[in-house]
């Protein structure tokens, strides 16, 4: 080869080495914005008062927790109270989140990181959108897997061994190309609708009768109590029908603090449409609330549950026969306390009456006991020897 031919054959190998060079600057810079990155804010503008919408999409699945009339709900659920607490933990936690180290990562790449869009693939990530009441965007993160905390030591000799915990998340912040790691595994951020849902709901306090009406009648039964110290007396007995205290202790606080599992949409309320092999439980307490309480069949391990509640709230208070003037002012006042109280706790728990509740088995089984199991075993006789004539 002559030597002319070897200079330009050389000189072009150098450009072509260059140009490769400057491509793969080019683009590690576009998705790499270096180390002056680390420690800085992931959102620095997030504008948490703003925020009137969240959109979490994972997979084909997608949340949406919107603010109307002033109160976050769940969109999935028919606009179901929100918890507003956990919404505030959120944007609280995305407004504060620091880049602890950010990653030389080409396009390419991105599905090791499970950073690819959400949608059916493989390697998708959990896109977060924050959005203002007009609908704009005002901040957005993609999450990726999740970093692992490795364990010293090896478990061959003793070490703890294993993958290790989430300590961490792989993120891209919207509107940056920097694969970052941010210091907290986000765990929590996922588009399921009843991990989103307020969980206030109705109690039943110092219930003063029990009525449980079964599909079939004979197992029906009804407790009554003269005072919150008095014995539970079963109405309509029959002369061999005795309680028993230790079987019926279940029973005589139904609903005192219940917890649901998820929501049925609104529509499906009235009339509880819908549920079948219906059993009706009315409570009615001492502050003359009475709640009358529709529960359906028991699948996936939850009983669908409507509810409607009515009360008697107190009109005005009773002066005692010797009742000093003096203690009159600390009287009214404590009756006015407890009627506002009653007052507020109506309605609140009307609003219950909207929704058809999932509720997890444990917290309805125990209530569902038929006539017989509430009662003492009936005695055996014991044949002497003189009644058997030996």
């Amino acid at each position: 080869m002559k030597r002319k031919q070897l200079t330009i054959l050389l000189a072009l190998v150098v450009l072509i080495g260059a140009a490769g060079w400057l491509v793969r600057q080019r683009n590690s810079n576009s998705w790499q914005s270096a180390s002056q990155s680390i420690g800085q804010k992931l959102l620095p503008d997030l504008p948490v008062n703003d925020i009137a919408q969240i959109t979490i999409k994972s997979d084909t699945n997608e949340l949406n927790l919107a603010k109307r009339d002033n109160l976050w709900r769940v969109r999935e659920r028919h606009d179901y109270p929100a918890n507003f607490s956990q919404i505030s933990d959120l944007l609280l936690k995305f407004a504060g989140l620091k880049i602890a180290q950010t990653e030389d990562v080409g396009p390419s790449q991105l599905g090791r990181f499970q950073l690819l869009p959400p949608g059916a693939g493989t390697n998708t990530g959990t896109q977060i959108e924050f959005k203002n009441a007009d609908g704009k965007t005002r901040g957005s993160v993609l999450l990726g897997k999740q970093h692992l905390n490795k364990p010293a030591g090896n478990s061959q000799f003793g070490g703890m061994g294993g993958e290790g915990w989430p300590d961490g998340r792989y993120v891209m912040a919207g509107g940056t190309k920097t694969v970052a790691l941010v210091s907290d595994a986000l765990e929590n951020v996922q588009p399921q609708p009843a991990q989103w849902l307020a969980k206030e709901f109705f109690n039943i306090q110092k219930p003063r009768r029990i009525a449980v009406e079964f599909p079939v009648a004979t197992n029906s039964w009804e407790l009554t109590r003269a005072s919150e110290t008095n014995d539970w007396q079963l109405a309509d007995a029959k002369a061999d029908e005795k309680l028993d205290a230790a079987k019926i202790s279940s029973v005589t606080s139904p609903f005192a603090s219940p917890t649901f599992s998820d929501v049925l949409p609104g529509d499906t309320a009235p009339g509880i449409s819908g549920l079948t092999n219906v059993t009706t439980l009315t409570a009615t307490t001492f502050d003359d609330f009475t709640y009358t309480i529709k529960i359906g069949s028991q699948k996936d391990g939850d009983f669908p549950v409507a509810l409607t509640v009515t009360a008697d709230l107190p009109a005005e208070r009773v002066a005692g026969k010797d009742e000093k003037p003096a203690d009159k002012t600390s009287l009214d006042k404590e009756f006015n306390d407890h009627k506002q109280q009653l007052t507020e706790k109506l309605a609140r728990e009307k609003q219950c009456e909207k929704w058809i509740y999932l509720l997890p088995a444990y917290t309805v089984d125990s209530l569902l006991k038929p006539r017989g199991q509430l009662l003492e075993e009936p005695k055996k006789e014991t044949k002497t020897a003189a009644s058997t004539g030996k």
